[in-house]
């Protein structure tokens, strides 16, 4: 009989990359590439994200990066999460040991689908006060069920052998010794890598700026059940409270539309219909006093100038009216919740 001189396949290692579109997690990405192993993208898609304007920088980095991209989207599991978070938040409204264990979790079922070796993420030791010193690196990991099984490629050689080390499927020797604040290494190692498009070098989340956390705490304390159509909401127009009532009022044309589309059967929509201005949204009870105010907010960021001013308003159509004075700036601030001034506001309106 022959013998049979077949060698057993080595199967290639197989990682998730937990990228988030930022400089550090490509080049984390690219360090566990260079040694030869597979690696899958994952991103949980979070309506607080700044990292670009248009869309997820994450889909941007996978396409530089020529590798697939898992992307999940953050549900009503996360906004329980963000309205009473274990571990508190930091500054604002932004629980980042609680996202990071939320996200740690999401990943690891993800990876146990494909069977991959080990997850890795762009953490930096020391780069965020809340979530990436040591005691919040490993107290992170033991919630999310992972000890030791997170590898931190850009500061690897300052931390624990993880699991994926000892068992050789990573080489510890190429891994690096980054901590700290500063972005000069960063910035070094993405020269050496011919990194020259990276649209969010340093991350970005809305929940971490006061008058975004503002709004958000305005809407918990209103609202029992928040959806992320809620929270979509806020990053659209110029937020006031009345009592129980939300009115939104468009920044630009492109807000304009945005809030015609997301009017329920439940609200009010109010505009003007011989002068220049925006679409306003009320929300809550319909009271004669709610629907005045929503008309003189909806007038003060028109083109009106002095006068009376006639306002329609109504539901499927705007065929009721009201005929307002324009409100003090010195009101309309007092009902202002947080401050929601886009760089680039109407040119021809009030601001």
């Amino acid at each position: 009989m022959p013998q049979n001189n077949l060698h057993p396949v080595m199967t290639k290692v197989k990682a998730i990359s937990l990228l988030s579109g930022g400089l550090d997690s490509i080049l984390a990405t690219e360090l566990i590439m260079q040694q030869g192993i597979d690696v899958i993208a994952f991103n949980v898609r979070s309506p607080f994200c700044l990292c670009k304007k248009d869309g997820c920088a994450a889909v941007d980095a996978a396409k530089q990066l020529n590798i697939p991209l898992k992307m999940v989207a953050a549900g009503n599991d996360y906004l329980r999460i963000l309205r009473n978070p274990k571990h508190g938040y930091g500054r604002n409204m932004n629980p980042c040991i609680d996202c990071r264990i939320f996200l740690f979790k999401q990943a690891k079922k993800y990876a146990r689908e494909i069977g991959a070796g080990f997850l890795f993420t762009g953490e930096v030791l020391d780069e965020r006060p809340m979530s990436q010193h040591y005691s919040a690196l490993k107290l992170i990991e033991k919630e999310a069920g992972l000890e030791g099984k997170i590898l931190r490629p850009l500061s690897a050689r300052l931390l624990p052998e993880t699991e994926a080390e000892k068992k050789g499927l990573v080489e510890r020797s190429k891994l690096l010794d980054i901590q700290g604040r500063s972005r000069k290494p960063q910035f070094k190692l993405a020269e050496e890598f011919n990194l020259k498009d990276f649209p969010c070098p340093s991350g970005g989340c809305l929940l971490t700026y006061e008058e975004y956390a503002k709004k958000i705490r305005d809407l918990f304390s209103h609202k029992k059940h928040v959806s992320m159509a809620d929270i979509s909401l806020l990053r659209v127009g110029r937020h006031f409270r009345f009592g129980k009532n939300k009115i939104i009022v468009g920044r630009d044309e492109s807000e304009n539309k945005i809030l015609m589309a997301r009017q329920t059967m439940r609200e009010f929509s109010f505009e003007l219909s011989d002068i220049v201005g925006p679409v306003s949204l009320l929300q809550g009870p319909k009271i004669k006093k709610a629907v005045e105010i929503a008309a003189q907010l909806t007038a003060f960021y028109s083109d009106a100038k002095i006068g009376a001013v006639k306002v329609n308003y109504g539901r499927e159509k705007r065929d009721l009216s009201v005929v307002v004075s324009l409100p003090d700036k010195v009101d309309v601030d007092k009902l202002r919740v947080g401050c929601d001034e886009k760089p680039k506001k109407m040119p021809s309106h009030n601001s």
